[in-house]
Parts: structure tokens; C-alpha cells; sequence
């Protein structure tokens, strides 16, 4: 199969959307597809405002079409609803080729953070971002239904996966994080006001809190919140040794679609607490024992009361979480994400054969 992925967020950014596209972009050449990749790097880029390290390119539709006509794709898959993936669509729909694409970042949601307005201001735009797609590509079943509520309702799954050979729980706890006073509650993520972290850093629990990340509310929430620790962002090994470091991992956002941090901490025996929204509803389960409450021991907590989830989440086993998180496969995401893009193309030649 001849795919392009049209996406907005790439290297150097550092966030689950990138992690995600890199990793299914090496499983599918490994698995022999031939993969064209548009991204930011190949343009000139400006700041999002607020966000200095998230560059979008600077009028991209030429670039992206030339690109697009060159490779030829038998389909495309626009992975953001930024200048790159618009740009992608428009060449889809004026030469016939089918797209699908994917609704990584609740864009309504994050605009509503930062306007002040309502999301029901943005969701139209989505709607006619997605509508000519194949298919919409999520990584939860609550967030099927979600899109749905709002006229999106051609979704599929592609689920999230972790790297096995780096998060695990055998790491030595970071040395900064280790003597620290416990419990250690661990944050992990862009720093940034629709994570929600306040209500994390606010929250009425004794020990030790640490956000790892680095986004443009940092240097104010290091003046707020002075007895919570702030290291910046990690990757890597150091990364995995800081979630071994924790008793806790916290994940407050209510706005993330999936929370891909969560399966990491859990894959390294640490337990998740976070609020009952969807991402943390369809990963640690409202029982905390699975989605579908089938797991056989608890690998986390969520709660309306943030103080409370965490109480809650430190009475579970290390060991359960360990082997929850470390089911969530790259292989297995890949093959839901192969299978998507599959049953589109196959899709759109039924029609070109009806129609012929």
C-alpha cells in the first residue's frame, strides 16, 4: 500500500500525538508499506502562540500538493486539523483520492480553554474537517461516542501502544525523584493550562508532587506551587526511572483524548489516579479494574475529587498495573490502524466499481 500521513505535529515536539504517528510510521515500513511523510519540518515554520516549541508551516498547500501528486498515494491519512492536514484534504477532494483521518487533540476544547468561548463555537469546523473522510481513526470507544453526539459518527479504532524495552518496572527510581518525601505523586505531560495540572498541585494530600514536562505555564507554576518539584522534560530511560521513582501517577486533564502517559506509568508498576472522563474511563476503568471491569485487581482510581482518586490509587498493587500497561501493544495499535486505512481504500473502489 502506497500511504501518505499528512500531520501537523512532528519531531521536535514532544508529545503523545508524535510519539504515536513515529512508532505506527516505523511498524508499517517494517511491514513493507511505502509511507510518505508531510510534516512541518519540511516548511517554514511559526510559533503557535502560546506554545513556542509547536511550529506550524507557513503556507503549506503547494508544497503539501506537490509532495501528495509526486508520491501518488493510493490513500491518505491526515493525522491534525492544522495547516498541513487542510491543505491535504483540499488535494484529496479536487484529485478523488480517498483520506482518512484522525481526531488526536479535542480542538474545541482547547480553544475554549484559551478563548473564553463555548466548544460548541469550534465543533462545526470539525464537522467539516472530517465529514468527507473514510473514516475517523480514535483511540477509545467513549470517544466514538462522543463524536457521535456531535455528527461525527464514522469512526474506528486505533488504539495506543507501549514501548515494552523501555517502560517496565525493573528501572532504578530516578536519582532527583528517589529521597524525595513520600508518597511521590507524578505528573507527566505539556505544562500548559488545559492540563488541568492545578487541580493536581492544589489537591489536600501529604507528599511529594512532581511534574515532569515543560510547556509555557512552567516558570509560573514553579513560582505558585514552590514545594512541588519541577525537573523539566525527560525522555527515554530517565523517563522510565522517574515513573519507577513514583508511588502515583495523577492525571487531572479532562480533555485529553486518550493519555498516553498513563499506560507508560502503569507498564512501570504505577498505579493511575485521575478524574472519570473519558481516557481514563476507557484505560483504568470506573472501578479502576479495566474498562470492562474484568481485571483482577485494581491499577488505579478516578474520582471527582482528585485527593480522593489518589488515596485510592496508593492502596493498589504495583505488580497488577505493571501487567495491565504492559498489554497495550505498537503491534496491535498498528494492525487496527491497518486495518482502518484497508477497509477505506477497499470502500472507496466498491463505489468507483458501482459507479462504473
Amino acid at each position: 500500500m502506497r500511504l501518505a500521513i499528512c500531520t501537523d505535529a512532528w519531531h521536535p515536539q514532544v508529545n503523545g500525538v508524535v510519539r504515536t504517528l513515529s512508532t505506527t510510521v516505523d511498524l508499517l515500513m517494517q511491514r513493507g508499506h511505502e509511507v510518505e511523510l508531510i510534516t512541518p519540518s519540511q516548511f517554514f515554520t511559526f510559533a503557535l502562540p502560546g506554545y513556542d516549541e509547536i511550529r506550524l508551516a507557513m503556507v503549506p498547500r503547494f508544497g503539501t500538493r506537490r509532495t501528495l501528486h509526486a508520491f501518488a498515494p493510493d490513500i491518505v491519512h491526515i493525522a491534525t486539523e492544522g495547516p498541513i492536514g487542510w491543505s491535504a484534504r483540499g488535494w484529496c477532494k479536487a484529485n478523488n483520492v480517498p483520506f482518512t483521518s484522525a481526531f488526536h487533540t479535542r480542538f474545541p476544547d482547547y480553544a475554549a480553554v484559551r478563548t473564553g468561548l463555548s466548544p460548541s463555537h469550534f465543533w462545526p469546523l470539525m464537522r467539516r474537517f472530517h465529514g468527507p473522510s473514510e473514516a475517523v481513526l480514535v483511540s477509545t470507544p467513549s470517544l466514538a461516542r462522543e463524536l457521535a453526539t456531535f455528527g461525527i459518527n464514522h469512526t474506528r479504532m486505533w488504539s495506543r501502544g507501549i514501548d515494552n524495552t523501555q517502560f517496565h518496572p525493573c528501572h532504578t527510581p530516578h536519582p532527583a525523584l528517589a529521597d524525595l518525601p513520600r508518597p511521590i505523586m507524578l505528573n507527566v505531560g505539556r505544562v500548559a493550562i488545559e492540563k488541568n495540572l492545578t487541580a493536581f498541585l492544589d489537591a489536600d494530600v501529604r507528599g511529594t508532587k512532581v511534574v515532569v514536562g515543560n510547556g509555557p505555564d512552567l516558570e509560573m507554576l514553579r513560582a505558585k506551587y514552590p514545594d512541588a518539584v519541577f525537573p523539566g522534560g525527560l525522555s527515554g530511560a530517565e523517563l522510565a526511572s522517574a515513573y519507577c521513582a513514583a508511588d502515583v501517577f495523577v492525571f487531572p486533564s479532562k480533555t485529553d483524548t486518550f493519555g498516553l502517559v498513563m499506560i507508560e506509568a502503569m507498564a512501570c508498576g504505577v498505579p493511575v489516579a485521575a478524574y472519570p472522563v473519558p481516557g481514563p474511563i476507557d484505560i483504568v476503568g470506573p472501578d479502576g479494574r479495566g474498562p470492562d471491569n474484568a481485571l483482577p485487581m485494581q491499577v488505579g482510581a478516578l474520582d471527582e475529587d482528585l485527593g480522593v482518586a489518589i488515596t485510592r490509587a496508593l492502596r493498589c498493587e504495583r505488580m497488577g498495573a505493571a501487567v495491565y500497561g504492559a498489554s497495550y501493544s505498537w503491534d496491535a495499535a498498528t494492525d487496527q490502524f491497518v486495518r482502518a486505512i484497508s477497509e477505506a481504500l477497499g470502500r472507496r473502489k466498491a463505489r468507483m466499481r458501482v459507479a462504473a
